[in-house]
């Protein structure tokens, strides 16, 4: 995790502060909801054996956008949703998105290069928004690694979007709450949908197959042998959180 994130919390602020009294009802709803909570939370620093991430392949990306506008359409019609767009056709216009492609160009003409780079969260295996969430709403699942948010426990703090070094997490403006990927989890184990369909949304729509999906802690995943196989790596691994998801590396052709 990150160093400064380490520091603050073996402060142990929270610790410190009054604990209201709480009736004999009340510790025990308390303490069957913390027994619930944590066959569904991993501890900090657990390692799981099961981790679902996202291996995007940055050499056949061609920023058509087909992942944002298919993640946009699923999750704010889904459980995750809805999404808010303020103001989307204003001359500040303001929206949540789970998904992202930013684009920009590099070198010096005549030898340029446009480069599609998608980002979402990364479901790290270190997530540093989970301990800094006041009230717990920030968790990652114990049997497959997804990091999500419980909207009902989510006040709008903002300190989930200060700690992540990725800028994954986006607030609602309408409901005032933190967003972000969920990896299409109302999605991947809905057993009503056909098994090619449970997948994320983004991945499903990607035209050149850009993006793949499974367990990177199984090896012989198509994700792990893609990783094995093309070299692929971790955004900014020097922040320490061990991102989940993972990108294969363009390859340059250079002109004959």
């Amino acid at each position: 995790m990150i160093g400064w994130l380490k520091d603050l919390l073996k402060a142990n602020v929270l610790d410190h502060a009054p604990a209201a009294p709480m009736t004999r009802d009340a510790e025990t709803a308390r303490g069957a909801s913390r027994q619930a909570g944590d066959r569904v939370r991993a501890l900090p620093g657990e390692t799981l054996a099961k981790q679902l991430a996202l291996v995007i392949d940055l050499n056949v990306c061609v920023g058509c956008q087909a992942c944002v506008t298919s993640c946009k359409q699923w999750n704010t019609s889904g459980s995750a949703g809805p999404l808010a767009d303020e103001r989307p056709y204003g001359a500040d216009p303001t929206g949540t998105f789970f998904n992202r492609v930013q684009t920009w160009e590099s070198g010096v003409f005549p030898a340029t290069e446009t480069i599609h780079f998608p980002k979402s969260c990364l479901h790290c295996e270190d997530p540093p928004c989970v301990p800094v969430c006041p009230t717990g709403a920030s968790y990652k699942r114990k049997a497959d690694g997804i990091v999500l948010v419980d909207y009902d426990k989510c006040i709008g703090c903002k300190y989930c979007a200060w700690a992540c070094p990725y800028g994954a997490r986006e607030l609602d403006e309408t409901r005032q709450v933190m967003t972000k990927c969920t990896l299409c989890v109302d999605r991947i184990y809905d057993e009503k949908l056909p098994p090619q369909d449970r997948r994320p949304a983004c991945v499903s729509a990607c035209p050149t197959g850009a993006r793949l999906f499974g367990d990177v802690k199984d090896p012989d995943s198509d994700v792990s042998r893609a990783i094995r196989e093309r070299g692929g790596y971790s955004l900014m691994p020097e922040w320490e959180t061990q991102p989940a998801n993972q990108y294969l590396p363009r390859r340059i052709t250079r002109p004959q």
